[in-house]
């Protein structure tokens, strides 16, 4: 993936991993948030991409940027607060870190962790 550089001529060109890293724990920052997991993907993708760690990147012919994470939350949370906050943080963290604004940041919840009681939830 190539940005434009702004001050001058030239590229910044970004990995995917880094993208992928940046999403992920911007995502785990969210209080609620148990871990974000691939587990819900087909079993040949995650043998085949194990960079993918939950985090699905889609570049649009049109440019735009889609992503797709797959997170597991803490029983006692609301699952659309959680989904909102994970939401923003995902786009503040993409506009700050690499000056990205992605068109769509789908979150699924795919599992409850009721392992851990929640204090204030």
């Amino acid at each position: 993936m190539a940005v434009k550089n702004q001050e001058g001529s030239g590229k910044i060109t970004l990995d995917r991993k880094i993208l992928v890293s940046i999403i992920n724990l911007a995502a785990k920052e969210i209080n609620g948030v148990e871990s974000v997991t691939n587990s819900a993907r087909p079993w040949i993708k995650r043998v085949f991409k194990k960079y993918d760690d939950g985090v699905e990147i889609k570049f649009e012919k049109n440019g735009a940027l889609t992503i797709d994470v797959y997170i597991s939350i803490y029983v006692g949370f609301s699952v659309p607060d959680i989904a909102y906050r994970v939401q923003e943080n995902v786009r503040n963290s993409l506009a700050t870190m690499v000056a990205l604004k992605p068109q769509k940041i789908n979150i699924h919840v795919i599992n409850v962790e009721c392992d851990k009681e929640v204090e204030n939830a």
